[in-house]
């Protein structure tokens, strides 16, 4: 008899809008499997993958899971600034409507903190800040850093 393949610890950033669209949240001790893809080693910055190796890819990617055991997650939040659309007169009775209706969110650099948890939720949300600057800021919740203990990689998309 074989022994076991020893594990490796694979860094995957799970994001915010990926859990909340198709994911199912989960918890440290946790077995998962996860279509994953890797990060160019480049891309492993604050700005892209948070340290991560991989990615949590719900809409595509390999055609096998990866599966591994949940050892850490950690809630990854940044802040982020944009115009605030300005005000413009509505009709009588109508109140106020704000100009324009995306935001244009731009990382605010320096800002990235994480704080571990036991549980992903399902849900994320943000902070409204303020102005800072004669910008809004927020500080969003962008997605789960999870260190997961795994057999192998095979099954990780390569760029």
């Amino acid at each position: 008899m074989r022994p076991p393949k020893p594990l490796r610890a694979l860094k995957v950033f799970y994001e915010d809008w990926q859990m909340e669209c198709c994911g199912t949240p989960f918890a440290v001790g946790d077995e998962v499997a996860w279509k994953l893809v890797a990060y160019r080693a480049e891309a492993r910055r604050e700005d892209v993958g948070y340290g991560a190796e991989a990615w949590v890819e719900n809409h595509g990617g390999p055609d096998h899971p990866t599966t591994g055991r949940v050892h850490a997650v950690d809630l990854v939040r940044e802040e982020y600034r944009f115009h605030r659309p300005d005000p413009v007169p509505a009709p009588p009775g109508e109140g106020v409507v704000l100009q324009g209706t995306g935001r244009g969110l731009e990382p605010v650099p320096g800002t990235v903190t994480t704080t571990s948890v036991e549980a992903c939720p399902k849900w994320f949300g943000e902070v409204d800040l303020g102005t800072v600057d004669g910008l809004g800021r927020v500080r969003r919740t962008c997605g789960a850093l999870v260190t997961l203990a795994v057999p192998d990689t095979r099954h990780v998309l390569r760029p």
